[in-house]
């Protein structure tokens, strides 16, 4: 399934049917900046992973077909920290930024026709080392992180901004970057790791106001298991998901495990929409000395919750960062005998 098969003005039927053909769960990638150091990338950037868009664009390519092939039926663009303003800081015109922003998604959807040719030319629906080689509907979502990500001070894990960013600031900041991935061939777009109401309304605000066509999800962080992370109630935050036509998906990602399946019934109560998961390992991110702390669960503790997940209403399930094609792998393994296709 490419953007070619998505019916654009039907948020709503995108998303069930693709549920539908991936029979009622659909998984969603993991982690990538783990993944592009371990393939080699230098991510010491205010940039992040997106630096590798400029650096390093076979390893973006490379780490998306890593999670094809353990089973993700979404995979996320590299474009998380991408921002225009963060690539003129870097010496960039608008037309370079604008273009490396489209280059993310055109990566993604570059990995799946790979991934596609790979199941064409393979006998089997599983390789010999594992890998997942099944054609099947699989989704580009176009990232977009908050305004906290761009300033790469661990700022979108407490959503305080300060008082001189203001609704409007917000819609301006974001504005282009929208446009320009709504028109980049993504099937959908993920406003993720949103850490206040502020920024939800000002996602949301942009859709309406820019006429953008292609769906979008809308996912929040928490790290006390109750609010986001900013203190705003989680429950008036995903009610302003509930509240717009081109929000198909709500939900929770980078919270640590533990604190997901109260998550679910608090966004249950508010939405009829499906429910989206991708939690990260479990442990804890330091803004300022750029380092993760604390040890999180491993791959085999983290798929037993996926069961409980799902059974509690989540309908898309992922993971985010320090999560691997391996934990991928494992959710991929864990549902498919739950899946009705």
């Amino acid at each position: 399934m490419g953007t070619s098969d998505v019916n654009v003005n039907s948020s709503s039927s995108l998303v069930k049917d693709f549920l539908h053909k991936c029979g009622g769960v659909a998984v969603i990638d993991g982690g990538f900046a783990t993944e592009l150091e371990r393939h080699g990338a230098d991510l010491n950037d205010p940039l992040w992973s997106a630096k590798c868009l400029l650096t390093d664009p076979h390893l973006v390519r490379a780490v998306h077909l890593d999670y094809l092939e353990a089973g993700a039926d979404i995979i996320l663009s590299s474009s998380y920290q991408a921002t225009i303003q963060g690539f003129k800081a870097k010496g960039y015109s608008i037309e370079e930024s604008e273009s490396l922003l489209k280059r993310s998604v055109e990566i993604a959807c570059e990995a799946r026709d790979v991934y596609y040719n790979r199941c064409r030319e393979s006998s089997a629906d599983q390789s010999t080392d594992g890998k997942v080689l099944k054609q099947r509907p699989i989704l580009v979502a176009a990232s977009v992180g908050s305004y906290g990500a761009y300033l790469a001070d661990g700022s979108e894990y407490s959503g305080e901004y300060g008082d001189a960013v203001d609704l409007n600031f917000l819609k301006d900041f974001h504005r282009r970057r929208v446009q320009l991935l709504a028109d980049s061939g993504a099937d959908l777009i993920a406003f993720e790791t949103v850490p206040n109401k502020l920024e939800a309304q000002a996602f949301v605000e942009l859709l309406k106001e820019e006429d953008i066509k292609t769906p979008a999800w809308l996912s929040f962080n928490s790290k006390d298991g109750v609010n986001v992370v900013s203190g705003d109630s989680l429950s008036e935050c995903a009610a302003i998901g509930e509240s717009c036509e081109k929000v198909l998906a709500v939900g929770i990602n980078c919270t640590p495990p533990r604190f997901i399946l109260n998550l679910i019934l608090s966004i249950k109560q508010v939405t009829t929409k499906p429910i989206l998961i991708y939690p990260n390992s479990g442990e804890s991110y330091d803004g300022i000395r750029k380092e993760w702390s604390n040890t999180g669960v491993t791959d085999e503790d983290f798929v037993p919750y996926v069961n409980k997940w799902c059974e509690a209403g989540a309908s898309l399930v992922g993971g985010c960062c320090r999560t691997t094609p391996n934990t991928i792998r494992a959710i991929h393994k864990s549902l498919s005998g739950k899946r009705t296709v």
